[in-house]
């Protein structure tokens, strides 16, 4: 039986060879359909292959990983279907939490918000791409915790994790970070004036942003999307 150092140590090792591959595959430096290997991840990291089987483990419940028996292990390509799923959920929870936000906001949930926002435009004028996830992250949790449904925000995080990669295509290719703050404006004037209707309009139009890039993300690269 592994004494309390080995146990400690080794999760130590899954933990950064997990958090590595994930931001190289959340940051696209990995795409979809490329190939990692146990072998060559343990001798980057000077580890046995253990750990990196459990990060690798870890990694396919995140949906992120495709693992099959006596074949490489590739990034998973991105599913039409777990897309469209994924949109689905996010849709029907974030307007019940836009329309309990808009009911329950008050001056602190405002300024909140606000300051949300303000950390946005100036993640924008300053072009800092990478920095806009976390914050966009930061606002939708906001939302929920002024809807006093804070646990919402688990299923939000889990359906947005689906579809992240796609996002940052969207933002890096298409410079779409500004209209998404605009979005993120219309949704807090909404939920500040006490707007339930107007607010889930607004985010509504926020969440299917996406529908043109996917289209054309599609198109122009196939082999990043299972058959």
């Amino acid at each position: 039986m592994p004494n309390m150092t080995q146990m400690r140590d080794r999760r130590t090792s899954v933990d950064v060879v997990f958090d590595h591959l994930y931001d190289e595959i959340a940051s696209l430096r990995l795409l979809p359909g490329d190939k990692i290997s146990e072998a060559d991840i343990a001798a980057q990291f000077g580890v046995s292959r253990q750990p990196v089987r459990d990060a690798f483990s870890r990694l396919e419940n995140l949906d992120l990983l495709l693992i099959r028996p006596q074949r490489a292990t590739e990034v998973k390509r991105f599913s039409s279907r777990e897309i469209t799923k994924s949109r689905f959920v996010r849709a029907a929870v974030e307007s019940e939490v836009l329309r309990r936000a808009a009911a329950e906001c008050d001056p602190v949930g405002a300024a909140q918000l606000d300051a949300a926002l303000a950390l946005q435009t100036a993640t924008v004028e300053a072009g800092r791409y990478e920095n806009f996830g976390p914050l966009d992250y930061a606002f939708h949790q906001t939302l929920c915790e002024i809807a006093k449904v804070d646990f919402a925000f688990e299923v939000i995080k889990q359906e947005k994790a689906n579809v992240d990669r796609l996002c940052l295509l969207s933002l890096s290719k298409e410079n779409r970070m500004s209209q998404l703050v605009e979005d993120h404006i219309a949704i807090t004037n909404c939920v500040k004036n006490h707007d339930a209707e107007g607010a889930v309009a607004a985010g509504m139009l926020h969440l299917s942003r996406l529908d043109d890039t996917i289209t054309a993300i599609s198109n122009a690269n196939e082999d990043y999307f299972d058959p």
